[in-house]
């Protein structure tokens, strides 16, 4: 099947059309900056309150320890987690000079960052780490801080208005490369408080202006193993726990993950070593009483006597956790052949951290082309807005408009309604919410239409009388709120039929 033209590249063309066109300095400078942003990977902020583990599962994305997870200098600012072809730390400064640090000895961005922080804007790491090539990272300092600056900073990258004259002396370059975040991956731990909605809301209400609201954020429900005593399974009650949480921020987040970062980082980051695994087997060949009561807390599992030495159990606690330690000893116990790289594998499926991974595909990844180009196009109508001259605003609303009109637009109106309806603002009947989910979150006809062996005529007829079933329903027995959402599905239909005519006229 031919795949329908990308609407960031109709986004793309618009602002290689009207830039030259801009008579104001500072309106092209901004569509410049919009231009590149749509080539650059997609930039995912990762926002919470202090303590919540960000750091953590920063390391975990990336593939490296690399985020100090201590408070320091370091967590108080933005940091920028990027693909390079080398390791960089750069420190930007508000009048846009870089300072560069090297990595201390442990590979990690040092504490100290040799500029005092009210001359720091952010952090830029460039990493030779392959899971940055297609995924821009961006640690935030605590939202709900107690340091009202480190509050203001967070919230100044996340919810900068771009259009608004560059302050604080940051030049163009710096000032776009903080210019916000396209998605978001917002971390709690246990209660959902009043002040993490308000922050996913302004995310939202900043993040799709033009009547248009792309799947852009994900509750990251962390350290799920801490809801139970010592080395007891969490997953029973963390799941239920998600799943309420799901539902409370069911209007703000595509939905809430479970995970427990610390094994997340220790697995992906590469941290647990053969002697740390051997180690554990040590203690797996204890007898079973004396390992429960040596569980039973962190005090006793430091204290106890054992055949591992006191200083590689605590290093096996900073590691794991009791959560980590009991799971690889029952592993262990019941399988005393198994091998290092299989218990790091099995530990990493304990954490949770796959199924972060498989949502982070679904809800960004996927949707990479929406996402961005929603960003831009709000970028672009805010850019308007704050135009010098009028016929600066002119040109940029009137090209805007034609996109607007354009089919590949439609993208983002059925993210939207896919959301209103996987949210629980609008209900429909289980079969057509799911067909809305398949239309919205897939360019393979095959795949939303149910038809993975189908030729392009079978498939043209399938998307016409898909067309029409919501057709009927929008204009007969819908309620107002079904029938808006159903005529949006009916023409994403229709204009996948016309796609497909394309393909078999040509």
């Amino acid at each position: 099947m031919t795949a329908p033209i990308a609407l960031r590249q109709v986004v793309a063309g618009l602002c290689d059309e009207v830039g030259p066109q801009l008579t104001s300095d500072a309106a092209r400078v901004q569509v410049r900056r919009v231009r590149q942003r749509l080539d650059e990977p997609l930039r995912v902020a990762i926002a919470g309150r202090l303590k919540a583990g960000k750091s953590t599962l920063v390391n975990a994305l990336i593939g490296r320890r690399v985020a100090p997870t201590e408070v320091g200098e370091c967590t108080r600012v933005v940091t920028q987690f990027r693909y390079g072809t080398a390791d960089r730390v750069d420190v930007v400064r508000r009048d846009g000079s870089r300072v560069s640090l090297p990595l201390d000895e442990t590979g990690m961005i040092p504490q100290r960052l040799g500029v005092p922080a009210a001359e720091v804007a952010y952090v830029d790491v460039a990493l030779t780490s392959a899971n940055l090539r297609d995924l821009t990272v961006v640690d935030t300092p605590g939202l709900s801080s107690t340091n009202a600056s480190v509050s203001a900073g967070a919230r100044r990258f996340l919810f900068e208005d771009n259009t608004a004259p560059i302050d604080e002396g940051l030049d163009a370059d710096s000032a776009g490369a903080i210019s916000g975040a396209e998605a978001i991956v917002y971390v709690f731990t246990q209660a959902v408080r009043d002040d993490d909605v308000a922050a996913l809301e302004a995310f939202r209400s900043v993040s799709a202006r033009l009547a248009s609201n792309p799947i852009n954020s994900v509750g990251l429900f962390n350290k799920a193993d801490k809801l139970v005593d010592g080395a007891a399974d969490p997953w029973p009650v963390a799941e239920s726990l998600a799943d309420d949480q799901g539902k409370a921020l069911r209007r703000v987040v595509s939905g809430v993950v479970p995970v427990v970062g610390l094994l997340a980082e220790t697995t992906e980051a590469g941290r647990l070593t053969a002697a740390d695994c051997e180690a554990l087997r040590v203690l797996s060949a204890m007898p079973l009483a004396d390992r429960t009561l040596l569980l039973a807390s962190v005090d006793l599992f430091v204290s106890r006597p054992a055949p591992v030495p006191r200083e590689h159990r605590q290093r096996l606690l900073t590691l794991l956790d009791l959560y980590g330690i009991g799971f690889s000893l029952a592993q262990l116990a019941a399988h005393p052949t198994l091998g290092s790289g299989d218990l790091v594998r099995m530990l990493y499926q304990a954490s949770g951290f796959p199924r972060l991974r498989h949502t982070l595909d679904h809800a960004f990844r996927w949707r990479t082309d929406a996402i961005k180009a929603g960003w831009a196009l709000s970028t672009l109508e805010k850019t308007a807005g704050h135009a010098d001259t009028i016929p600066d605003r002119e040109v940029l609303r009137d090209a805007i408009e034609r996109v607007l009109q354009r089919p590949e637009y439609h993208r983002l109106r059925l993210l939207e309604v896919a959301q209103q309806v996987s949210g629980g603002t609008v209900e429909l009947p289980a079969p057509m919410e799911q067909e809305l989910t398949r239309l919205a979150l897939s360019q393979d006809p095959q795949w939303i239409l149910s038809l993975p062996t189908a030729g392009a005529d079978e498939l043209r007829e399938a998307a016409l009388a898909a067309a029409a079933r919501w057709r009927v329903f929008a204009v007969a027995g819908a309620t107002p709120a079904q029938s808006r959402v159903a005529l949006v599905v009916h023409r994403g239909f229709h204009l996948l039929s016309q796609r497909l005519r394309a393909e078999v006229a040509t």
